[in-house]
């Protein structure tokens, strides 16, 4: 069942397309539905793509089109999504009768017809795309306290099959504005009076135009590159999505039967789902939603330009990843050495503290006594203006071969946890842990949780944990444990620090990318290290996502070259450390007993503090990569933001023992800069710089032997 809106008709004018860049310059076309003159399509369309699905007699995308490009991303229809339940396989919509598959012609789709035992389309609804995260966003500092706007349409589908009779499946289409993106899920709900088990949901099928072609058995090894496509289903701990996906899959199209490949083995057919999701059983009035596919549009093959759009995705879908407090990570041993950071963290304008691990702070303590400490402790915190936060391990450890997860191999606890060992969300204690998690914040107050060792996907065949039935549904049934607390932290405001790719679902921030045993090494190499971990990890992820790393006192090893205590003996690393991970936008876990220690160590950190705070906005805007660190010559980064007064700001350091004269291009297209640009070195007189052809000026700039230097531009 469904129903219908009056629609807009469409207009062939509306295939303009949009001149200017959206990366640098707002679109100020709204998102639509729109439906074609003669009723047999409907369009969605932002000016920068456009989708269109023919309705009748079954519903499928026709065209599917980057509309800055011309790009036409598929070659041929295909069903809107595919359900295997109780050991058959059943597609959602779709269109039969296409032949060729190498491309398709606009006049075939009206000689399609749908297929038998296909689900069928009924009707479809329009609305506003609502939050998928009700954010409180009161709480600390953000570039975007809201997402983006835009229209959802929603399609309706029937069974044909009677033992199907009650399910009710929704295809929606999340279509944002100023940003080539539609954001896909699909919803099953069960009001018939059978128990289904659904063995796979395909949530996104799309039959791919490919980039290459290859005669060879095995074919190309390129997939297509005009759509970044990322799910909410991400885990792996690799600090990197591409690494933690779980859900894209390309495939071999056997029915694209001219295909170059002469086995027929090109990988040109996508597909989204959770491959270990093998078994979920629906009761009567149980409703099952498919993991979040968002589908971006990419304009071309520049590493720099797809970062960005990457980035701007997050800030659109995921405004939380924007917010950026400045956070202390104390290592304590009482509750003295807490207040007093606590007060050293208001002395030099650190907005937070994160109660670090190894410390005395304990999260399962769930005893009155210690609940009613740790709210007094937040209370003293909130009445200096400070936030105040905490640690807590979920997985890496064992808690009880009851509770522990279940090889479906051997049968045994932990014999191939991604940790090595772990325990089950599912389980009795998981549940308790999680809802421990929620009493903590409730009843102390606290407002940042530092999730370590989240849900890594671990498959459980335990047939007894309360939380999930067997191995099928057990990555399934601990996914949604995880999310579900992660979304309630965020609707409550608190900030989730996670070394896991959670992102879409609630986490703020991950490690920018690091090796743990290097914070043993000298300072000098932690510097130019910690220089290339900011370059590499911030090509996806914005400032804000990512955590670096300052061992004020040992840790993982090291001697007293490795770290920063005394600090008033380390005065020049320490700065250098804070300047260029707050010059990179990027907050670092400080970690040791306190700040300062003199006076002097307390007016630097307060001065460093206080510059960063004037340059905020700019700091935490997007990275243009300009040279890496590599200890021969200087390196540096460019901060971008066109809707700016401050356009840009450059950070340069030198690494060599020489002081160094050079001439650079820097680019400044993604600054918003065409004609000149007025550029400062620190806070000295403005020069203005006429931009040559290709965006770029040519900057002389002077740095001294191990020094650095920074420069703004209007």
């Amino acid at each position: 069942m469904g129903f219908s809106q009056v629609l807009p008709v469409w207009n062939d004018s509306l295939n303009n397309v949009v001149q200017n860049d959206w990366l640098v310059k707002p679109v100020d076309v709204k998102s639509g539905v729109f439906k074609s003159a003669d009723g047999r399509d409907l369009i969605l369309y932002n000016g920068l793509v456009k989708r269109t699905f023919r309705i009748t007699p079954n519903l499928a995308c026709t065209d599917y089109r980057n509309l800055r490009t011309g790009r036409q991303l598929i070659r041929a229809v295909s069903e809107e999504a595919r359900i295997r339940i109780n050991g058959k396989e059943y597609a959602v919509g779709g269109l039969h009768g296409q032949k060729e598959k190498a491309y398709l012609m606009k006049d075939w789709a009206g000689h399609f017809t749908a297929g038998a035992g296909d689900f069928c389309y009924t009707g479809y609804s329009v609305k506003p795309v609502e939050p998928f995260i009700k954010w409180d966003s009161s709480r600390f500092w953000a570039m975007n306290r809201t997402g983006g706007r835009g229209t959802a349409v929603s399609f309706f589908f029937s069974p044909e099959d009677d033992a199907l009779r009650g399910l009710q499946v929704t295809v929606k289409y999340e279509l944002y504005d100023g940003i080539p993106l539609i954001v896909k899920s699909v919803s099953l709900v069960n009001r018939g009076k059978r128990v289904l088990k659904i063995e796979r949901l395909v949530s996104e099928v799309l039959a791919m135009a490919e980039e290459e072609s290859a005669i060879g058995k095995d074919g190309p090894i390129t997939t297509p590159k005009g759509l970044y496509i990322e799910s909410n289903y991400a885990f792996n701990n690799a600090m990197s999505y591409p690494y933690s996906d779980q859900t894209t899959h390309w495939t071999t199209d056997s029915t694209y039967t001219s295909q170059v490949s002469y086995w027929l083995k090109n990988p040109c057919k996508l597909e989204v789902y959770p491959a270990e999701v093998t078994g979920i059983d629906m009761l009567p009035g149980d409703t099952l939603n498919s993991v979040r596919t968002h589908e971006l549009l990419m304009d071309g093959y520049d590493r720099e330009m797809r970062g960005l759009a990457v980035r701007k995705m997050y800030r659109v879908v995921a405004p939380w990843v924007t917010a950026n407090p400045i956070f202390m990570h104390l290592v304590s041993r009482n509750d003295e050495q807490v207040m007093t950071a606590i007060d050293q963290c208001a002395a030099t304008g650190y907005e937070a503290l994160i109660i670090s691990f190894g410390s005395h702070l304990r999260m399962e303590d769930t005893s009155r006594v210690n609940l009613q400490r740790w709210k007094a402790i937040a209370d003293y915190a909130h009445g200096k203006g400070i936030r105040i936060g905490c640690y807590s391990l979920f997985s890496s450890r064992s808690i009880s071969p009851e509770d522990d997860v279940i090889d479906p191999k051997t049968g045994k606890p932990n014999a191939h946890a991604f940790f090595e060992k772990a325990p089950c969300f599912g389980s009795r204690w998981g549940l308790w842990y999680r809802d421990n998690i929620k009493n903590f914040f409730i009843k102390t107050g606290f407002d940042i949780w530092e999730n370590d060792g989240p849900y890594p996907g671990d498959l459980c065949a335990s047939t007894t944990h309360p939380g999930h039935k067997n191995v099928d549904d057990s990555q399934w049934r601990q996914m949604n444990i995880q999310k579900e607390l992660y979304h309630w932290l965020n609707e409550r405001g608190v900030y989730i620090n996670s070394p896991d790719w959670y992102f879409l679902d609630g986490s703020h921030k991950i490690a920018m990318g690091y090796k743990e045993v290097n914070f043993k090494l000298p300072r000098e190499n932690q510097k130019i290290l910690n220089r290339q971990n900011i370059f590499d990890g911030t090509w996806e992820k914005t400032p804000s996502m990512g955590w670096g790393f300052v061992p004020l006192t040992e840790y993982g090893g090291g001697g007293p070259e490795s770290v920063i205590e005394p600090l008033s003996e380390h005065l020049k690393d320490y700065e250098q450390l804070m300047v260029q991970y707050y010059g990179a936008g990027i907050q670092a876990c400080y970690r040791g007993p306190r700040l300062y220690d003199t006076e002097e160590t307390k007016q630097m950190v307060a001065s460093v503090i206080s510059w960063y705070k004037k340059y905020r906005q700019i700091l935490n805007s997007d990275i243009i990569h300009l040279r890496r660190a590599d200890g021969r010559d200087w390196d540096g980064f460019l901060h971008v933001n066109p809707s700016l007064k401050e356009k840009g700001l450059i950070m340069m350091f030198n690494p060599t023992k020489e002081k160094v004269e050079r001439t650079v291009k820097i680019p400044l297209y993604y600054s918003g800069l065409s004609e000149t640009a007025s550029v400062r070195e620190k806070e000295g007189r403005p020069v203005v710089y006429k931009l040559n052809r290709d965006y770029t000026i040519d900057l002389t700039f002077t740095l001294e032997a191990e020094g650095y230097t920074w420069f703004v531009m209007e």
